[in-house]
């Protein structure tokens, strides 16, 4: 075995290149050029991230490994010679848990991407299936930069006489969901250039599940601060807050927590503001509607100016005086009041509401006293605005 440097002692089913018929005297000295390496060895280098050659120091254009079939039939005549079994290739599984005929199908499940619209559909259909069963299926995206276009195909090159076929866009776009789940697939899959444009236009158009998804898809991938700027800057709160604004029961929770990732950095909250997200989610507060994950969405908005400026003319502080009022969760109480806090810092025409509340109900004082560390402290901050005031009036 020591011709063959760089292949490990034990038997493996070997790779990088793919031999043409030479003689083993030819065979050793490619061998010893192009060197042919354990699958696993190479494997645990791109795994770390690796993606450039040791030899060329050049950019691997894809990192799928081929196996190299004629340095195997040289193995596997060696092990015969020495009474050694070897397994069958087929049943050859990598760290990841794929064997080399599952490789072989999800190539041509991407294949048949390309091709008329019955192979389309089954193939995506089981694309779905494989990426929600098995996450080492989610994995083999990675490993090369032409995987998601093909996925994507059947919806950015062409559209069929009767527009999308729903059932396809919805497969398509929960495999995109799907893919968006593995960690290591949140940058690729958000930097393909056609996959934020598509998701976008999911949100749009579709079945109900389709659109949920694509919202899902995106909060998924918001998880990444670099994601976060890339698909705010592509106009998707837009659609996002519009989604919202029509208050199905199955996006509403997708949908709100794909805004409140975006919302995280401040460019995009100032376009949550200018696309009518304060509007929208006041509205759907004031009809109890996922009152939990809006609430933490204005909060997050309420250190833009704008937005705190809007909500005091979309009447926001009786609603939150209200909800504090009505609930009994701990956290809606906190957001309430800290929204309350920065409106009342801001906006003086307001301190006369929030007095008449606080004589009628105590809302206030109550939530200083038992309210979290958070509440206390903001209501407390509240009150002593509105007994400054008050001595100051009574002194002048």
């Amino acid at each position: 075995m020591s011709t063959f440097q760089g292949v490990d002692e034990r038997p493996c089913d070997c790779f990088y290149r793919r031999a043409t018929k030479r003689s083993s005297e030819d065979l050793i000295c490619v061998v010893r050029k192009r060197k042919t390496y354990d699958r696993p060895f190479i494997q645990k280098g791109l795994k770390a991230g690796n993606r450039i050659c040791p030899r060329t120091q050049q950019v691997l254009s894809h990192t799928i490994l081929t196996p190299n079939h004629l340095v195997r039939e040289m193995i596997s005549q060696w092990c015969k010679n020495r009474g050694i079994e070897l397994s069958d290739p087929v049943l050859l599984v990598n760290e990841d848990g794929i064997t080399e005929s599952e490789r072989d199908h999800f190539l041509s499940l991407l294949q048949k991407m390309s091709s008329g619209l019955p192979e389309q559909k089954e193939a995506a259909k089981e694309l779905r299936s494989l990426t929600k069963r098995m996450p080492s299926f989610r994995a083999l995206f990675g490993e090369s930069i032409h995987a998601i276009p093909q996925l994507l195909s059947p919806l950015s090159e062409g559209k069929f006489e009767d527009g999308i076929h729903p059932e396809l866009q919805e497969d398509v776009i929960t495999t995109l969901l799907n893919l968006s789940i593995h960690d290591n697939n949140k940058k690729l899959v958000a930097e393909s250039p056609m996959v934020i444009p598509l998701l976008i236009e999911a949100l749009q158009s579709g079945t109900i599940q389709t659109r949920s998804n694509a919202a899902a898809a995106l909060f998924t991938l918001s998880a990444l601060d670099s994601n976060k700027a890339l698909i705010g800057k592509s106009g998707a709160l837009k659609p996002l807050i519009a989604l919202l604004d029509e208050g199905h029961p199955l996006a509403m929770k997708d949908v709100a927590s794909a805004i409140f990732n975006l919302c995280i950095t401040h460019e995009n909250k100032a376009r949550a503001v200018r696309d009518g997200a304060v509007r929208t989610i006041l509205k759907k507060i004031r009809n109890r509607m996922h009152v939990d994950e809006l609430l933490a969405i204005l909060a997050m908005l309420s250190s833009h100016p704008k937005a705190v400026e809007e909500m005091g003319e979309l009447g926001a502080v009786p609603c939150l005086l209200c909800v504090i009022r009505e609930t009994n969760c701990g956290r809606n109480k906190e957001n309430c009041i800290a929204v309350l806090h920065t409106i009342c810092l801001n906006d003086r025409t307001k301190w006369k509401e929030i007095r008449e509340e606080e004589n009628t109900y105590g809302t206030i004082s109550e939530l200083a006293q038992n309210g979290t560390s958070r509440s206390k402290r903001k209501a407390s901050g509240i009150l002593d605005r509105l007994n400054r005031t008050v001595n100051l009036t009574h002194t002048a």
